[in-house]
């Protein structure tokens, strides 16, 4: 297994004067790239920063973010990737409870300057004139364990508090490799970085690229025409988006076409994604391969992937999010921990060497979610005869109604195959005769018009009656998303359950 020092080190010498990084109209060979990532080193190293000291970033995607990123695990520290969605009480809860001395940022840090030793402003050129004037010094390897923290990475807190995730090198080196085999990559791929860098999905390309010398082209931030004009200009090969970033840009491409000809591996992760948007994908990106891949923040991110998701369309395994990655177990438990049969729902369970530590300064949480060397993930599924992983739903997203078990992600598939439906999401809502009962938030494409009698109807005639949504309100604006571009179901929850005294989160 390898640290991060190891595996940046070999891409800067096998490939000195290949295109690395492109953001915008900067552009950096692998030589500048492994120049700059010394000076860092210098500069930190010239702040005496501990080893094992955090170090905090706040900040769009940018080729300054990919070095620290890279730089700081590199030179034995913590990196502490920041929400740059998060309000200042949230930001500065992270910073505290990680211990981060200085903060990287691109924007005016407010009150959080007060919380660290040292800011280093992107935005205003400060951070480039540090390297200009710091000395390189090259990492020491003896120096930088596998089993080293590399990154505290906070959770976006869509069902609940926000939590540490503590990674280290031989996680995050592991993920690079499951990755490596479930979406190849060579020297001549151009993947596009589009979700954002401080979430799993943003990142996890950056190591993996690296690897073997592949160009990495980086978004600041999503929009689904900028990010097809990319595609189109940079000749893009891969990328990796959530399910709403890819509903966008299909919708985006079907609208305004660009050529997407170099385009061949379009991967999401993140959330569920409704079967439709992988249908109008195929229109949209024809001969382009889609590919599921199943995550989270505790596992490096990535579990499994369902590598050939078009070829499955029409068949049961079309909504699988495929089979383990290699290296990764999944077994399926009930609340007990007995291991369950082919077919049968309970958690997600997950062992393989890119789970976490833990979590930062949270014995108790950390007990719960790893048990035995099992990382208990929380979310609902099963498994086929061939160990092909259906998600059911988050644990704490599933709907019970009148003592049936009702799975968000169903209903809402069913509502996005209504030809007037844009965007859905589904939760529960309470209910004096059922305990909970089936809403859902719907927006409405340009020009579209359908009332909720009609779409419960659809939803009837697609799934059982129980099922069906009990009501359902229409939003003129998007569906309200988390950094990394999940729906904030708790954010349209809230109300409804304000005057219960409710479990749900």
């Amino acid at each position: 297994m390898q640290t991060f020092v190891h595996s940046i080190r070999r891409a800067t010498a096998i490939a000195p004067d290949h295109e690395a990084l492109v953001c915008g109209d900067q552009r950096l060979t692998y030589r500048d790239f492994g120049s700059r990532l010394r000076r860092l080193n210098g500069y930190l190293r010239g702040l005496g920063v501990e080893p094992g000291g955090r170090v905090a970033v706040l900040s769009f995607n940018s080729i300054p973010f990919t070095e620290l990123y890279c730089g700081i695990s590199m030179g034995g520290w913590v990196q502490v990737p920041l929400n740059f969605r998060w309000a200042e009480p949230e930001l500065a809860y992270a910073l505290q409870d990680s211990g981060a001395r200085v903060l990287f940022c691109d924007r005016d840090p407010g009150g959080l300057a007060d919380l660290v030793d040292r800011v280093v402003r992107i935005d205003l050129g400060e951070y480039d004139a540090v390297l200009d004037g710091a000395d390189e010094i090259d990492f020491d390897d003896r120096a930088v364990h596998e089993d080293d923290l590399a990154g505290l990475f906070y959770t976006g807190g869509t069902t609940g508090v926000s939590k540490g995730v503590m990674l280290t090198h031989r996680n995050l080196v592991a993920n690079a490799w499951n990755m490596q085999v479930t979406q190849p990559m060579t020297g001549a791929d151009r993947y596009l970085i589009v979700a954002p860098m401080f979430h799993a999905a943003g990142s996890v390309s950056v190591l993996q690229s690296i690897f073997v010398g592949a160009t990495q082209v980086i978004l600041p931030a999503f929009d689904a025409g900028t990010m097809l004009d990319l595609i189109e200009t940079e000749r893009i090969t891969q990328t990796l988006g959530v399910p709403t970033m890819v509903a966008a840009t299909v919708e985006e491409q079907l609208a305004r076409p660009r050529d997407v000809s170099t385009f061949q591996v379009y991967a999401h992760g993140g959330s569920p994604i409704a079967m439709e948007v992988v249908r109008r994908g195929v229109e949209a990106f024809p001969g382009t391969q889609f590919l599921h891949l199943y995550g989270a923040t505790e596992t490096s991110p990535i579990i499994s992937g369902l590598v050939d998701e078009v070829a499955l369309l029409g068949t049961d395994r079309e909504k699988s999010a495929g089979q383990p990655v290699i290296g990764c177990e999944i077994v399926i438990r009930d609340p007990s921990g007995r291991a369950l049969p082919a077919g049968q729902p309970g958690e997600v369970t997950i062992r393989g060497a890119n789970v976490m530590a833990g979590y930062w300064n949270k014995p108790e949480q950390t007990e719960a979610a790893l048990r035995d060397g099992w990382y208990w993930s929380g979310d609902v599924g099963r498994l086929d005869d061939e160990g092909y992983l259906f998600l059911l739903d988050r644990s704490k997203d599933m709907i019970i109604s009148g003592g049936e078990n009702i799975y968000c992600t169903e209903v809402e598939d069913a509502l996005y195959t209504h030809p007037a439906v844009l965007e859905a999401t589904v939760f529960g809502i309470p209910s004096e005769r059922w305990g909970e009962a089936v809403h859902a938030v719907v927006v409405l494409r340009p020009g579209a018009a359908v009332d909720e009698v009609a779409l419960i109807d659809h939803c009837r005639s697609l799934i059982a009656g129980y099922k069906a949504p009990r009501s359902v309100a229409f939003s003129a604006e998007p569906l309200p998303k988390s950094g990394p571009g999940k729906v904030l179901k708790r954010e349209l929850r809230a109300p409804h359950w304000a005057d219960r005294d409710s479990s749900i989160g």
